[in-house]
C-alpha cells in the first residue's frame, strides 16, 4: 500500500513557530490547499514517541493504570504508557514505562502495532508491544504521576474496551490488535 509513490498537493507559503515546549511544538502554516486556495494548517509536533505496554502472565492476567488525565478532565484507565525520547531505541522506552508504572519487567517483547495517533493534526507516533514472561518489582512512577495499578484477566480489559469504558486510544489499538492475534494463532 505505501509502495506508489505520491507528490504533495499542499504548497506551503509561510511557517512560523506559534508554541514550543520541550514535549511539543505548534507551528503555524500558510498554505495553498490542494485547490489552490489560500488557507491556514497547524501542526502539532510531538518531541517524543508514544510508547504502549500490553503486560500478559501465561495465565493472561495483564495489569492496567488508572490516572487522572488533564487534558480531558477525567480519570482514566489504560495500558502502561508514556513517552521514549527520539534518540533512544523505542523497545528501551518501552522496558523502563513498564518498570516505572508497574515495577513488571518482561522477557519477551512483540512488537505488535506502530501507527499515527491524529495525523490530521499532529505528528505524533506511537509503537505498541506486547510484554510476556513477567517478573514483577516495585513500581517506580515519576514524580508527577498517581498512578493506580489493577491485575485483570486479558478477556476483562476486551469487554472494557468493547464496551466503551476504556476510550484511551493505544489501549484500544493495542487490546483489539492482541485480540485478533490470538484469535489467529499469534500470539
Amino acid at each position: 500500500m505505501n509502495n506508489k509513490e505520491y507528490t504533495n498537493p499542499w504548497t506551503t507559503l509561510k511557517s512560523e513557530k506559534i508554541y514550543d515546549s520541550p514535549w511539543i511544538g505548534l507551528t503555524k502554516h500558510d498554505i495553498l490547499n490542494p485547490n489552490g486556495n489560500p488557507g491556514t494548517y497547524s501542526v502539532v509536533h510531538f518531541k517524543n514517541l508514544a510508547i504502549g505496554i500490553l503486560p500478559l502472565d501465561a495465565e493472561m492476567n495483564t495489569w492496567i493504570v488508572g490516572q487522572y488525565r488533564y487534558p480531558i478532565d477525567q480519570y482514566s484507565w489504560e495500558i502502561p504508557e508514556g513517552g521514549g525520547k527520539r534518540d533512544i531505541p523505542p523497545l528501551d522506552s518501552a522496558k523502563r514505562e513498564l518498570l516505572e508504572e508497574t515495577g513488571i519487567t518482561a522477557n519477551k517483547w512483540t512488537k505488535i502495532q506502530e501507527m499515527y495517533l491524529s495525523n490530521s493534526a499532529s505528528d505524533e507516533f506511537c509503537i505498541l508491544y506486547v510484554a510476556q514472561d513477567l517478573s514483577f518489582g516495585e513500581a517506580q512512577p515519576e514524580d508527577d504521576e498517581q498512578l493506580e495499578v489493577r491485575k485483570i484477566h486479558f478477556n476483562e480489559l476486551y469487554r472494557m474496551v468493547c464496551d466503551g469504558e476504556i476510550t484511551d486510544s493505544l489501549t484500544v489499538s493495542i487490546v483489539l490488535k492482541a485480540k485478533l492475534m490470538m484469535l489467529e494463532g499469534k500470539l
